[in-house]
């Protein structure tokens, strides 16, 4: 029912990676013979999907969306039950209960409408749910690409995810799972430490 768009959330969007690319571009044509400059690169769906606590968000995400279905299926009966008695009392209503049962019939379609905008419209539940529980996900992945950024002095990180980087060479570095494992190190520091009699 909805989609995740992870470039977005983890906050680098297409715009960013050509303003990205234009100023590497330009620094490498100002200044070639020292741009030693060091790239690297990560996949946020791979992380996203071997990262516990994503996995997680996003099985809690799917249990909420699997209720939201069983509502809207149970509206669907509903509409159908009432369209199949309209259909079939049709012509022993009068004029007056016919258009009362059509006027019932229009709300509860209205209704089922609305409740499908509320739930995977563009600002429905389902993305601000995702949003609420991605956002500390993403904010703690977006830390320790930036560690690493730090650490290993890397001029440059891109998000491979969303087609934002055309190539990528054998040599360039992939930091996925260097970034997956620190944020394995951080859940493994705050997971209580069990002792064995």
């Amino acid at each position: 029912m909805f989609n995740f768009a992870l470039t977005k959330e983890v906050g680098v969007n297409e715009s960013m990676v050509w303003i990205g690319a234009a100023l590497l571009a330009a620094v490498l044509v100002a200044n070639p013979v020292s741009a030693q400059i060091k790239i690297g690169y990560v996949d946020s769906q791979k992380l996203t999907e071997s990262y516990k606590e994503a996995q997680d968000a996003q099985k809690q995400l799917a249990e909420i969306n699997k209720g939201w279905e069983e509502e809207a299926r149970n509206m669907q009966r509903e509409l159908q039950t009432k369209q199949d008695e309209l259909e079939s009392q049709a012509l022993l209503l009068s004029d007056e209960k016919r258009k009362e049962k059509e006027t019932d019939l229009q709300n509860l379609y209205l209704r089922f409408q609305q409740f499908q905008q509320e739930k995977w419209g563009p600002q429905g539940d389902a993305y601000k749910k995702q949003a609420e529980l991605m956002k500390p996900i993403i904010d703690k992945m977006n830390a320790a690409i930036r560690k690493i950024g730090t650490d290993e002095k890397f001029d440059y990180i891109f998000d491979v995810v969303g087609g934002n980087i055309v190539h990528v060479g054998a040599s360039q570095p992939d930091l996925t799972q260097k970034v997956l494992e620190e944020l394995n190190k951080a859940v493994g520091a705050a997971a209580p430490k069990t002792t064995t009699k």
